[in-house]
């Protein structure tokens, strides 16, 4: 993401000596003149508006206050020797910074009713129009923590469905493990053999246009999202999220927006040639000599994928079982009347077969 810098503002804080809101370059309370704490945190005000004028501009590009490891004095950005008592700043503790404080506040606010005489101020005033009192409103009392009501988990109902669905897939899996031999004859078999023809014949795609293969068609085309990137290019569109603010260590606040771009390019259909299937010949017998058929192809056709399938089926003291197979040389060797040792599971399904003892 690229960051796009859409100018500053003033942060706040707000004095743990008399609650009152104070702009955060201001380095001493308008409520009580307390000196601003080293470790008061900057939020945000209840509007911001982008700072104009300069100067402002600049100390807010300068980065976080240092502040004296002597006296403790807040310093600017920059600054060498402590404006209060002239120590040597580079033992100095520079603020922290770069913490998003929250989504930009551009849009009024309703105005808040003074504390003292009720009368209605700007939300981002720091007295009274009416009165001159501070705007700070009363700390509420911290409310009390409820006790934690432990909720039950799943109620039994659901545990009894899981118990029996696992039982379930227990049973299954026996099921299929379990198997037990018997002596079959073989009754009748049963084969199939095909070959799909095809031929060529236009298929539509889509792609990008500059991967579409040179001896294709094109179609129609449009514009589409094909990549984004961090810088602009051409056919791109900037796209920018939300701005949000980032405290700057010294009362100011970075109003910034993280921003990429969208790069368009032709995303078009196109035609070629390719063989597809378009019917199929087959042969089905009951003997033991599968054969494969004889396409007629006409012009521009070949022959396609081949498919063979046989089947055979047990007779077992009158109980039928079925056995598939796609090994012609194993279909060969079932003859109609004899005897075959099948390991079947509690489906009824043939796993194997093997010749009768």
């Amino acid at each position: 993401m690229t960051k796009k810098t859409l100018g500053y503002v003033h942060l706040e804080w707000t004095c743990p000596n008399c609650g009152a809101r104070n702009p955060g370059p201001q380095k001493t309370c308008t409520g009580c003149g307390a000196a601003q704490p080293e470790n008061v945190a900057f939020e945000q005000p209840a509007q911001e508006k982008l700072i104009t004028e300069e100067k402002e501009i600049e100390r807010a590009k300068a980065g976080p206050d240092v502040h004296c490891a002597f006296c403790g004095a807040r310093n600017p950005a920059g600054t060498e020797i402590c404006t209060q008592c002239g120590a040597d700043l580079r033992e100095g503790k520079a603020r922290v910074s770069g913490q998003v404080v929250g989504a930009h506040r551009d849009r009024p606010v309703p105005e808040v009713a003074c504390p003292s005489c009720g009368a209605l101020n700007p939300a981002a005033a720091q007295k009274c129009s009416q009165c001159g009192a501070s705007m700070a409103q009363p700390r509420p009392e911290p409310a009390q923590r409820p006790a934690l009501v432990r909720r039950g988990g799943c109620s039994p109902a659901v545990y009894v469905v899981a118990a029996i669905a696992v039982l379930l897939g227990i049973v299954f899996l026996l099921l299929l493990t379990r198997t037990s031999d018997t002596i079959a004859t073989v009754q009748s078999v049963e084969w199939k053999r095909a070959i799909a023809i095809e031929e060529l014949a236009p298929v539509t795609y889509e792609d990008w246009r500059d991967e579409i293969p040179p001896a294709a068609v094109l179609g129609t085309c449009n514009q589409k999202v094909h990549h984004t990137q961090e810088q602009p290019a051409p056919n791109s569109r900037e796209v920018c999220g939300t701005p949000y603010t980032v405290d700057k260590g010294s009362g100011y606040g970075e109003v910034t927006q993280d921003c990429q771009y969208e790069v368009y390019a032709d995303w078009c259909k196109y035609q070629v040639e390719e063989w597809q299937a378009v019917r199929e010949e087959a042969l089905n017998g009951n003997d033991l000599i599968p054969r494969w058929p004889s396409p007629n192809l006409g012009e521009a056709q070949r022959e396609g994928r081949r498919v063979e399938r046989y089947q055979v089926v047990f007779d077992a003291d009158g109980k039928t079982y079925t056995f598939a197979t796609t090994d012609p040389d194993q279909f060969a060797r079932f003859l109609i009347g004899s005897r075959w040792m099948l390991e079947v599971n509690q489906l009824n399904s043939v796993v194997s077969v093997e010749p009768a003892p």
